[in-house]
């Protein structure tokens, strides 16, 4: 009978454990997925500003990139507003 009743609370305790550990990795795969989801809404954003012409411009010229024929002037000296 007691080695009945070891083997019954071996197996409570083995589910029990397995059941824990299970949560455990459920709670670390949604704290995952927030991440990944937070990620995506910040590149699809991303994505779109990219998307327009006038945002490509606006990159290009601060990389110093004009259009052809066209003139680059630095101005020096003006006042501090």
């Amino acid at each position: 009978m007691l080695c009945v009743l070891v083997a019954l609370v071996y197996l409570y305790l083995s589910a029990g454990s397995s059941l824990l550990s299970t949560w455990r990795e459920s709670r670390r795969t949604d704290a995952q997925l927030s991440a990944l989801e937070h990620q995506h809404r910040e590149l699809e954003t991303q994505h779109l500003s990219l998307k327009s012409p006038g945002t490509v411009e606006a990159e290009a010229r601060q990389l110093g990139m004009s259009f052809p024929n066209e003139h680059s002037y630095i101005v020096r000296g003006l006042p501090d507003n």
